[in-house]
């Protein structure tokens, strides 16, 4: 398999092996695997083992690999990740880890059990007719149960970007990602005095966030795992690639579940309904809750935005995605600047 992504190294089936041999021991073998598709990160690939055990292999980026700052050991947060909601808040599906090591040759790898079901996105590129407003409903279920673990401080774990107060921690990740697009070159709708000015205009909401909230933060549809029960009803299998998670506002694991949209004018929304069921307190997408969310969208298109050329991405080979989140940043950018 060659990756899409120049952050994904190549393997064999002799590799994959390899692999699981150094994980399990060399009696256990391989019986069955392949690439799975979706990401454009890691190198991932689903396993059968000869004791009829379905596992994921994920192999990280080689030593090397120029990444965004954030991006620093996400193989390693991924198993934390796991761990801890596995811990803290096991009623949510998320893959039990098997296996986290590192190989001289290979680098770092992490091994997990594989969920049932299909991913939201594979579901509705098939074409399957299924209504899917159970399994988002159970999708906010699961984000307001991680919520409810508290971090001790806001921002990414290790040495990334963090902060003692929201407004810090957040400010500390937008100035990671304005100093990825210097070094990647990437021409942006929006200057960084501009965006500071925004953040410093609107940092009394982002100051209302008392509590370093855990969060997936990746939650759209191609990391959603559902399958039908028994009376036809897509429900939620699981929660999957866990290692961009960072403690926050709650309110920010809300944007990718509906990419593109605006959450706070669904207020019906499955998704919505659910997590105001498992909430500890009130969802309340009031004026405030408003101006955090267009932060928050803000962030994630710039994101989107700054990784195209780390994942071998051009204004020139994808037209059609740079024009869309530069539209979508203006319109964020905007509605910022008049609120």
């Amino acid at each position: 398999m060659t990756g899409a992504s120049p952050t994904q190294r190549p393997l064999t089936g002799a590799d994959v092996a390899y692999l699981v041999g150094a994980s399990f021991g060399s009696h256990t073998r391989v019986r069955d695997a392949g690439p799975l598709a979706g990401g454009g990160f890691a190198t991932v690939w689903w396993v059968l083992l000869d004791d009829d055990r379905r596992v994921v292999l994920k192999l990280a980026p080689p030593a090397g690999t120029p990444l965004l700052r954030y991006e620093r050991g996400l193989c390693a947060a991924e198993e934390r990740y796991f761990r801890l909601v596995a811990e803290r808040a096991p009623q949510v599906p998320v893959p039990p880890v098997l296996w986290h090591g590192t190989d001289p040759a290979y680098g770092e790898w992490l091994i997990t059990a594989m969920l049932p079901g299909r991913s939201l996105f594979d579901l509705a590129e098939a074409g399957v007719a299924v209504d899917d407003g159970p399994a988002r409903y159970d999708l906010g279920v699961a984000l307001a149960t991680v919520h409810q673990v508290t971090g001790d401080r806001f921002g990414y774990d290790g040495d990334r970007a963090a902060g003692p107060t929201w407004r810090a921690a957040f400010t500390a990740m937008l100035d990671e990602l304005l100093a990825d697009a210097a070094d990647w070159d990437v021409r942006l709708p929006v200057t960084s005095d501009h965006l500071h000015a925004l953040v410093g205009r609107h940092a009394d909401v982002l100051d209302e966030v008392r509590r370093p909230a855990l969060l997936h933060f990746d939650c759209w549809d191609g990391n959603v795992l559902a399958a039908p029960d028994p009376d036809g009803r897509l429900r939620l299998c699981g929660l999957v690639d866990g290692e961009r998670f960072f403690y926050g506002d709650p309110l920010l694991d809300l944007v990718s579940p509906l990419l593109f949209r605006r959450v706070e004018d669904e207020p019906e929304h499955p998704l919505l309904r659910g997590y105001q069921s498992a909430a500890a307190e009130p969802l309340v997408l009031d004026a405030s809750a408003r101006r955090r969310l267009g932060l928050y969208r803000l962030h994630l298109y710039l994101l989107m935005t700054v990784e195209m050329p780390s994942r071998g991405m051009t204004t020139q080979t994808h037209p059609g995605r740079y024009a869309r989140l530069a539209a979508l940043l203006d319109e964020e950018i905007a509605a910022l600047g008049a609120g």
